[in-house]
This record gives C-alpha cells, structure tokens and sequence, in this order.
C-alpha cells in the first residue's frame, strides 16, 4: 500500500519541528524572563517536540519511522556500513 506524498511531507516536516525544539530548550536559561515562565516554555517545549515526533512517526508509517530514527541517533553517526555481498 503506498502512501500518500501529502502524509510523508508532512511527517518529515513533524520530525524535523521536534528536532528544532530540542536547541530551543537549550537557550531558555539563557532568557530574560523569570524562573516559572522558564520552566513552562521548557515544559511546552519538551511536549511538543515528544508529540510531533511520535505523529511524524505514525504519519511515515513504521518502516521509515525506524529508518529516520537510526539515522538520527547520535551512536550510529560513526558506525560504518556493512558491505553486502551480492
């Protein structure tokens, strides 16, 4: 069964919207704001980066969900690839 082309952008869309809230909970601290404000916006943060992600993953369907997903752990960025033989 093959899946529509709107479901796949938008499901890498939502996987690359979660992985850009992860560098906005690193600067929160950084803000000029009070303490309680900091923590609901890194609250917020870290829930819309889980929601977005897991959605993104359940628009792309379980085999592209695990393959984006190895590729964005940072363990196997440096592992080098099996050659296969023919």
């Amino acid at each position: 069964m093959k899946k529509s082309n709107w479901k796949l952008k938008l499901g890498i869309a939502m996987l690359i919207l979660s992985l850009s809230t992860t560098p906005m909970i690193l600067l929160t601290p950084f803000l000029h704001i009070d303490t309680k404000s900091k923590i609901a916006i890194t609250t917020t943060l870290i829930i819309i980066g889980n929601v977005t992600f897991y959605s993104g993953g359940f628009l792309l369907g379980k085999e592209l969900f695990t393959k984006y997903k190895a590729r964005l752990n940072p363990r196997n960025w440096f592992k080098k690839k099996k050659k296969t033989q023919p």
